[in-house]
């Protein structure tokens, strides 16, 4: 019996290191998986624009989504409909400009830019001096990115308020899907994915028309959708009830250097060295705000 006690206590820390390496390498798979997805999406700008990469990605993801969860299995009852409305809006409109961005300015960038937006919304509200380093770090890296005059090489200003735009609409897609999340549970991204769906289509048809049913593009778009959606959020899902919340966001933080290396590798994007310490500055600011804002949920995996 002391044997068996003692070769437990010996295996426990293996048994639940196990699962957390497990969630953080799925992850950092869904992280990956998300930058490459955009950086197919970008791929189709020639053929269908941003607005139509952004109603393939939407509109495919959500029949994926539909056929595979089929919320309507399950009763509706009396539900906030309103918070699920807001959430899949703000999905589709962030969704849209964060693709418009990238028709002008760098992935890693435009990533770095629309990661403002949770950034704000962490530390609003904060009264801390910590807390105002990294809001002095946030402020740091867009002086660096932002298109000032006579700034050699600078960023397309349309590009950059897009961006900035999308950071506006995570943050509202944060507050919302919380809500959304509380009144629908597990439909909620599948039910807010196709409201988001509902808003791209149109804006894809205006812009690409008849373009959008080339099967030659079928095979990408479908590719866009898992890649952007499908597989990140179903990864992340899974990460999100095994790893404490300050892990997760510390992780999360470094989206933007992911971006940043697949806008390298995967779309020859060239970066100058002010722009790859600005995206540094505000991954240390993201970092920083996850270790400092969410200790308190330190021993308390996120809620789905």
């Amino acid at each position: 019996m002391a044997g068996s006690s003692a070769m437990a206590a010996f295996m426990s820390p293996r048994s639940t290191v196990a699962p957390l390496a497990l969630a953080v390498g799925m992850l950092l798979i869904s992280m990956v998986s998300y930058q490459c997805g955009a950086s197919l999406a970008k791929q189709l700008f020639p053929q269908v624009g941003a607005q139509g990469a952004t109603a393939y990605r939407l509109g495919l993801s959500a029949l994926i989504l539909l056929l595979w969860r089929r919320p309507w299995r399950r009763s509706a009852g009396r539900r906030d409909w309103a918070a699920l409305w807001g959430y899949g809006l703000s999905m589709g409109a962030m969704n849209l400009v964060f693709y418009m961005s990238l028709r002008t300015i760098p992935l890693g960038i435009a990533v770095a830019l629309e990661f403002t937006g949770p950034l704000a919304l962490a530390l609003f509200g904060s009264r801390r001096l910590l807390d105002f380093v990294w809001v002095a770090l946030v402020v740091a890296g867009l002086a660096l990115l932002l298109p000032l005059r006579g700034q050699l090489h600078a960023l397309d200003p349309v590009g950059v308020m897009y961006a900035l735009a999308a950071g506006a609409g995570w943050a509202l897609y944060i507050v919302l899907g919380k809500r959304a999340g509380a009144a629908h549970g597990a439909d909620a991204v599948t039910l807010g994915t196709s409201v988001g769906a509902l808003l791209a289509i149109p804006f894809g048809i205006a812009h690409a028309g008849s373009a959008l049913l080339s099967p030659a593009l079928l095979p990408y778009a479908l590719g866009v959708a898992v890649l952007s959606s499908a597989l990140p959020y179903s990864l992340e899902m899974v990460a999100l009830t095994r790893l404490p919340a300050r892990t997760f966001s510390t992780l999360l933080s470094l989206e933007p250097a992911i971006a940043a290396v697949a806008g390298v590798a995967l779309l020859g994007e060239r970066l100058s060295l002010l722009q790859w310490l600005a995206i540094a500055t505000i991954i240390v600011a993201a970092a920083g705000t996850a270790l400092s804002v969410q200790r308190p949920a330190l021993a308390e995996p996120l809620a789905n």
